[in-house]
């Protein structure tokens, strides 16, 4: 089996996720490539000591990420950093002639966005990709399958949405994703915003324009010393779109949603389509299952599918058992390592975020952020230069 050595620039919680599904490799009995976590980096050098504990293969530590770019050891880098650092790490990752998943958004604004896109342009044999694990549900492959198969005949509606309560308690110490220096001005849309854009970009749905509402509900927290500090970006965004079903060109309307407070969530995903011929009901509180209408001019009824364990990417575990975060996780990294493998992905919905889908979020959000000041219906270009 091939190897691809890494370097993880960030120690923090996604880094860790990775390590976990490295660790976890052999549940994939069919890939012909695995990851190998060959340099770690972080600027806290006491973050290092659990991956070198519990990764024997990590061979060099560092606290700065030019060290990481610079070992020849390593083809290929994780980088989960904070947003205001994307735009040049990303590119000088790029540049060094690394493979690259980077976290979202791919920049802190949309011209840090297209300084990365800019590097990608100059550097066409570096495979770059954005994180994004939701599509790779086995009840989202499931509806993907529907999508790609043109099952729910003319598109009336989509609704997709990324709730979660991380936030929900007014007294949970700032951190940096509520400073704008950081996180930037797109607020939740930047931090939480790809997971529902993932699929209906996939498909095609390209926003024509957007009306944004906007929420910053708790505008101050404590600080490490208990002290009250603003809380700069929003907590949750509200999208309604109009976009087109590139299979029929009928126009439809598309709600995105993006909350860091969202009461009764922990962390879900839902993805809604209303179709003329099926429709679906999808949400990870419930992730083994799919509800299905079809209708067929009489009756309207719902049915629930039982998915299971039916991963894009197979695996030893049984097919009845129920699926998690960390096997999406595990599944998005397979889908990294095959199409840097194979040169494409293994299917249509089967593929990390482009950097094209990073680019065309950037333009939506961009859109929002101006939509939400004026209280107007804002085009979304649909390419960089329009």
């Amino acid at each position: 089996m091939k190897s691809i050595r890494f370097g993880i620039i960030g120690l923090g919680l996604m880094g860790r996720e990775f390590a976990s599904a490295c660790a976890r490799w052999l549940h994939l009995p069919n890939m012909e490539v695995r990851p190998e976590i060959i340099a770690v980096c972080d600027t806290n050098i006491e973050n290092a000591e659990w991956f070198r504990a519990i990764c024997p293969s990590v061979k060099h530590v560092f606290t700065s990420y030019t060290d990481v770019l610079s070992c020849d050891d390593v083809d290929a880098v994780y980088c989960a950093v904070p947003h205001n650092l994307h735009a040049k790490m990303y590119c000088e990752t790029i540049r060094a002639g690394k493979h690259l998943l980077g976290e979202k958004p791919f920049g802190i604004d949309l011209a840090a966005n297209e300084q990365i896109n800019a590097a990608i342009a100059e550097n066409p044999h570096v495979l770059v990709r954005c994180s994004s694990q939701f599509p790779f549900t086995p009840a989202m492959q499931y509806i993907c399958d529907m999508l790609e198969g043109g099952a729910f005949g003319r598109i009336i509606e989509v609704e997709s949405g990324f709730l979660h309560s991380s936030d929900l308690n007014p007294e949970k110490p700032i951190n940096w994703k509520r400073i704008l220096a950081y996180n930037g001005e797109y607020g939740c849309m930047g931090d939480l915003g790809m997971h529902p854009c993932h699929v209906p970009f996939r498909a095609g749905f390209i926003p024509r324009n957007v009306r944004a509402v906007l929420s910053n509900i708790v505008t101050e927290r404590p600080d490490a010393s208990g002290r009250r500090v603003p809380c700069e970006t929003w907590d949750n965004a509200t999208l309604f779109c109009e976009t087109t079903d590139p299979a029929t060109g009928g126009a439809f309307p598309m709600t995105l949603k993006m909350q860091r407070i969202a009461p009764g969530e922990t962390n879900t995903w839902y993805f809604h389509v209303r179709g003329t011929e099926a429709s679906d009901r999808f949400t990870t509180k419930n992730i083994n299952a799919v509800e299905i209408l079809t209708y067929d001019g009489s009756r309207q009824n719902w049915e629930t599918v039982e998915v299971g364990h039916a991963t894009a990417f197979p695996s030893i575990t049984g097919g009845i058992f129920e699926f998690g975060f960390s096997d999406a996780i595990l599944q998005m990294w397979a889908g990294f390592l095959y199409e840097l493998h194979h040169g494409k992905p293994i299917k249509k919905f089967a593929g990390c975020v482009t950097p094209e889908e990073a680019a065309l979020s950037h333009r939506l959000f961009t859109a929002a952020l101006k939509s939400y000041a004026s209280a107007t219906v804002e085009p979304v270009s649909s390419s960089p230069k329009e």
